[in-house]
């Protein structure tokens, strides 16, 4: 499964909750952000994962530091280009399994 399968299978699984897509695979000198979702007011940020296996810790532990550092810039440049501040959240959604049959949705998984 390739990654922009894996973030296709996420964006249907965000909208069945509701979720509006906004912006898919942003990307500007800081980064790239998979995805961008309104959540009702809140604008949320989405790292999407794929592992096929829990070995060197999954989905989530390949979610560094120094990656979220660069989401946060890039999701900095994102806001300074729509001239907003809306209520915003970072989020993870991991998927797992060699069909990304298991999905685990992390709100608020990291921030500033």
């Amino acid at each position: 499964m390739k990654g922009s399968d894996a973030e296709q299978l996420a964006v249907s699984y965000l909208q069945r909750q509701r979720l509006v897509l906004v912006a898919q695979n942003y990307r500007c000198r800081f980064g790239e952000i998979d995805l961008i979702m309104r959540d009702g007011s809140v604008l949320v940020f989405i790292e999407v994962r794929m592992r096929t296996s829990e070995q060197f810790g999954g989905a989530a532990a390949s979610i560094t530091p120094s990656k979220q550092a660069k989401l946060l810039r890039t999701a900095r440049h994102y806001l300074s280009e729509i001239n907003g501040e809306p209520p915003c959240r970072f989020d993870a959604v991991l998927l797992s399994g060699t069909a990304g049959q298991a999905i685990e949705w992390i709100k608020n998984a990291f921030g500033e």
